[in-house]
């Protein structure tokens, strides 16, 4: 991982390597930074279609003035990351006559860019990426680090393919018309990141949360590029999950991809919602095994509860210990029916457990529930 010039830190992977750049007026200057990072490219921009009549519509349009681009809007929501959806969206892309050469720019949150992104790996074996993302949740998660994928009946991103993006363009001034509930879901990555490796800035974000919040750029800066940079550390000493450093992002995710399951991916429960409960339970389950202080996990749940998201699945609903353990059979990351747990020793010092004992688990559940 390094720096580069105008906010940008580079993923460094073998030939293959991409910079995510962070800024404001991003948007404006996406045609010229596309031509410098692939050349003049035919465009198919996919973008989240509860964008279409906004100003950051507007102001790509003006940012890709002069390019060979068409544009396809996806439904929002979780529920266009599925087999319907996808085919769908592959249907419309090869009704434009694309080649190899062409480049999938994956306009909007984290559902546009998983789906975009595995459109894009499988559209003719594979064409270029570049990810957009609009919301916070997918400046300093998603749209780096290049998984892609879709939700099936079974479980979430259980069919997908790993399809790195050639340039990523994090323009902050998207997030200033952000929901506030989806600013809030967003920002649960966002502390993600502090409580899986970096106390030091889950402290920055208990002093500097709330402005992140309430607009302050630059605290929104700071935050998407120490989140980004971590990101890019871990994704560059394990792309492909396939030893345990990259699963630390995974802090929260099997409890809250649990939950996802049971609410049907709807508006009931925003991923980033999910999230943050699943960070509280990661918590909760690490110190009820003895690994972690209980007073990190008060403070982990006050700042969650300062920041406006929720830390007690009964804030959701009732979710019966057994539904929650069968969802996390859903998982991709279990091996031999046995699910990977992200546990804590403290605030910033997280690790990777498969040995989490069932009876001890379904106890916490039943607190929990």
């Amino acid at each position: 991982m390094t720096d580069g010039p105008d906010g940008a830190v580079r993923v460094d992977l073998a030939g293959r390597g991409y910079e995510v750049r962070i800024g404001q007026g991003l948007l404006e200057r996406a045609g010229q930074a596309l031509a410098d990072a692939l050349g003049e490219r035919r465009l198919v921009v996919v973008s989240d279609a509860a964008l279409r009549g906004t100003s950051h519509v507007a102001r790509l349009a003006r940012g890709l003035a002069g390019a060979d681009a068409d544009w396809i809007d996806v439904p929002s929501g979780e529920a266009s990351k599925s087999f319907a959806g996808y085919g769908e969206l592959l249907d419309e892309m090869l009704a434009l006559r694309p080649d190899r050469s062409t480049v999938v720019v994956a306009f909007g949150g984290g559902v546009v860019g998983d789906l975009a992104g595995f459109a894009a790996a499988s559209l003719l074996r594979g064409v270029p990426l570049v990810q957009l993302p609009t919301t916070l949740l997918a400046q300093v998660d998603s749209a780096v680090g290049g998984k892609t994928g879709i939700n099936s009946q079974h479980g979430k991103n259980l069919v997908g393919a790993f399809h790195q993006p050639s340039l990523v363009l994090a323009d902050l001034d998207c997030l200033s018309s952000l929901p506030d509930r989806e600013l809030r879901a967003g920002y649960a990555e966002v502390v993600k990141y502090g409580l899986l490796g970096d106390s030091a800035f889950f402290g920055w974000l208990e002093v500097h949360g709330l402005a992140l919040l309430a607009g302050d750029v630059e605290a929104r800066r700071h935050a998407v590029t120490v989140a980004v940079r971590a990101k890019a550390r871990i994704v560059e000493a394990d792309e492909h999950e396939r030893a345990d450093r990259r699963a630390l992002l995974n802090l929260g995710h099997t409890f809250a991809h649990a939950y996802e399951t049971l609410t049907g991916y709807g508006d009931r429960l925003l991923h980033g919602e999910a999230v943050a409960l699943g960070l509280v339970q990661a918590f909760g389950l690490s110190s009820r095994l003895g690994f972690c202080p209980e007073d990190d996990v008060r403070r982990v749940v006050t700042h969650l509860r300062v920041m406006g998201l929720p830390t007690d699945p009964r804030e959701v609903g009732h979710f019966a210990a057994d539904d929650v353990i069968q969802a996390m059979q859903g998982d991709k990351k279990v091996e031999g029916g046995r699910p990977a747990f992200v546990l804590v020793h403290a605030i910033g010092r997280a690790f990777v457990s498969r040995d989490v004992p069932p009876e001890i688990l379904r106890d916490h559940l039943r607190h929990a529930a």
